[in-house]
């Protein structure tokens, strides 16, 4: 007799999994845009292979996300800088009669993305070496899909991989791209690999405690220890095909906690919700106001307009922006409780950052040296002794001395404002796309003054808003 989380996922996988129609139509775009491709690589005389890699080739991708990702393997004859340059021409001039939408994006080196009858392709250079010769990231590729093939072949395995991804997704952990920062397709499938199926595999994530490392093919069995040292992360899984690479390495820690209390929840109690959120709705305008104007902490808004570079560097920019700014405010006494940042890639970049409160006390206490250290105490006594900034002090606390001084700054919109429009935020570690973009436009909204920017061009930002308000995700009862 099937359990009730057997019947669910049967009924999950069912809605997932492609028809029959489903496998003809991506087969035939494929077999068509691999054959142009192949045509626009002998019309620049370059000698290369072009295949499918990723889900489809492996067959563990899900109706409504059949993502084609054509590779063409290129000679070790071209430069390791010109790898990205020739890639992007092969398939601009391949698809620019029939591409709806292309994009560039940006892993190691540039590939292309496109949009053809509404079906993604990314279409992605790397070199046709053996393996362990590697050039660049993406050569491992194809020796991911042939393992993948070879080792995953059978259609219940495959479903496995379907649900672990289908689950991923709709929790909001799912792709490794640097936006996202969770799990990969190839990583989800060498888990079903490693665990048989989606269930089993939720179930040790369930039971996660500090550290988790997968060795498929046994590269360090005999060596015992020794891939745990070589790769630091929580969580480890040793590619099959090159020992030296983590292929969890991409996976943030946020990402990886998320995916560890959605699978208790979920194992306590199955609901098909897991796997199908509701859509995701935003507040009014007036009631985001009404929200944000009762809010009983600060809401800083750090709004800065649109910044020209391909996706993946933007985000990389962004979330490193992110932390710099988090740690000044900190380092400049604000108490941060969260922070966020949303960008919808073109016109408009929005940072968050909660605080406590937005102005602090004007006074602060100093901390100096020990006592057991003479010759700092001397300095610190000198500088400090008849210092007009001092409102008590020097004296002695707990075998310190200490003073109480006052703040340069005691409001974190002023600090933001002041030190953002000086330098773009370089001096503190703020990445350049993101410095110069500062320091030529940018503004900082309290609470409800955020909702300048709600309206009908901005509706992903406010419903981005509105669940960052919630602050708790769908699948918590």
């Amino acid at each position: 007799m099937q359990t009730e989380l057997e019947v669910l996922s049967l009924q999950v996988l069912k809605k997932i999994s492609p028809t029959p129609e489903d496998y003809v139509k991506v087969e035939t775009l494929s077999k068509r845009l691999v054959q142009k491709v192949f045509e626009a690589c002998q019309q620049q005389n370059i000698n290369a292979s072009v295949r499918v890699e990723g889900s489809i080739a492996k067959d563990t991708w899900l109706k409504e996300n059949p993502d084609i990702d054509l590779f063409i393997r290129l000679p070790t004859v071209i430069s390791r800088e010109k790898l990205g340059e020739v890639g992007l021409a092969i398939a601009r001039s391949a698809v620019m009669q029939e591409a709806s939408k292309i994009v560039e994006r940006y892993a190691e080196h540039p590939y292309l993305e496109i949009v053809v009858n509404g079906q993604r392709v990314d279409i992605v250079p790397c070199y046709d070496v053996k393996p362990g010769k590697w050039q660049s990231a993406t050569d491992r590729t194809p020796y991911h899909t042939n393992y993948i093939k070879q080792h995953l072949c059978s259609s219940k395995m495959q479903g496995e991989v379907r649900l672990l991804k289908q689950f991923m997704q709709n929790i909001g952990v799912y792709g490794a791209e640097i936006k996202i920062g969770g799990f990969s397709g190839y990583l989800c499938e060498l888990l079903i690999l490693t665990y048989s199926s989606f269930i089993q595999t939720l179930q040790v994530f369930a039971n996660y405690n500090k550290r988790l490392i997968i060795d498929i093919e046994r590269h360090y069995i005999d060596r015992k220890g020794e891939g745990g040292v070589l790769f630091g992360e929580p969580l480890v899984i040793v590619d099959p095909v090159d020992k030296y690479r983590n292929v969890a390495s991409a996976v943030q820690l946020e990402k990886l906690y998320m995916f560890i209390a959605a699978s208790r929840a979920f194992l306590q109690t199955p609901l098909e919700a897991f796997f199908f959120a509701p859509k995701q709705c935003s507040l009014a305008v007036n009631e985001l106001k009404c929200q944000l104007d009762s809010y009983m902490s600060t809401l800083l808004f750090l709004v800065v307009e649109g910044i020209e570079a391909v996706p993946d560097v933007l985000w990389g920019q962004l979330y490193k922006s992110k932390r710099v700014l988090h740690k000044f405010l900190e380092f400049n006494c604000y108490k941060v409780l969260r922070d966020a940042v949303w960008s919808n890639e073109k016109s408009l970049n929005v940072f968050i950052f909660e605080l406590e409160q937005q102005c602090i006390a004007n006074i602060k206490k100093h901390f100096g040296p020990p006592l057991e250290r003479q010759d700092e105490c001397n300095n610190f006594l000198v500088k400090y002794a008849k210092n007009d900034q001092v409102i008590a002090g020097p004296y002695i606390e707990e075998g310190k001395w200490i003073v109480e001084i006052t703040r340069k700054n005691t409001d974190a919109v002023i600090l933001l404002k002041e030190n953002l429009a000086l330098t773009g935020g370089k001096n503190v570690g703020v990445p350049e796309l993101l410095a110069k973009a500062f320091k030529e436009n940018f503004s900082v909204l309290v609470n409800k003054e955020i909702t300048q920017i709600c309206n009908d061009d901005n509706k992903e930002f406010m419903v981005f808003l509105t669940t960052f308000l919630s602050g708790k995700p769908f699948w918590l009862k």
